[in-house]
């Protein structure tokens, strides 16, 4: 069986385009992209919290999965990288684009849990995970990526990786799944009401 996905958005290759031009490498894998979007359409009116939008490319695979009463609020750092993504996706009236750090954002947040949780930085995955764990709503699903070797990854980091899975897998409000696919993935789904 062959595991490429067939749909794709159709921003995708003027994101990919742009990601090159700014030599931006970490965006997500279309395996991962595909699931995403598989993720959000099984939430319709769904709240989707992405960290770390990069240029947009798995802000633009959430989008093609969700449904009109879907909303996503997608934080970035980078404004430079971020301002691409708003260029291409920001007239979505589904998506909300926040600058700044995802640790103060998360800290700060005070509103609805999500439905999903996409981390794709260091906030909300290395750093401040009890927080975003505390926003996953019941039967909601958070979900990491990169956990196989990447290139650009800091030295040491397989320690950190593997106190990070731990840390989850041990966790008895959550149900965990490793993935040794696409780029490394774990999905957590929240137990209870």
């Amino acid at each position: 069986m062959d595991d490429t996905p067939t749909r794709f958005p159709e921003v995708l290759l003027s994101l990919r385009s742009r990601a090159r031009a700014a030599g931006f490498g970490m965006s997500s894998e279309e395996r991962t992209g595909a699931l995403l979007a598989a993720l959000a359409a099984a939430r319709p009116g769904g709240r989707i919290l992405e960290l770390g939008t990069g240029v947009g490319e798995g802000t633009a695979w959430l989008l093609s999965g969700m449904d009109p009463r879907s909303r996503l609020v997608s934080v970035e750092l980078d404004t430079a990288l971020q301002a691409l993504a708003r260029e291409h996706l920001g007239s979505d009236p589904r998506v909300t684009f926040v600058a700044g750090d995802g640790g103060a954002w998360l800290d700060g947040y005070d509103g609805e849990p999500f439905d999903l949780v996409f981390a794709d930085t260091w906030p909300g995955k290395f750093t401040h995970l009890d927080r975003v764990l505390e926003l996953v709503a019941p039967g909601g699903t958070y979900l990491i990526d990169d956990l196989l070797p990447q290139p650009g990854w800091p030295e040491g980091h397989a320690a950190p990786l593997a106190e990070l899975l731990d840390r989850l897998e041990r966790r008895t409000d959550f149900r965990t799944v490793r993935m040794t696919w696409a780029s490394g993935l774990l999905m957590a789904v929240r137990c209870g009401t």
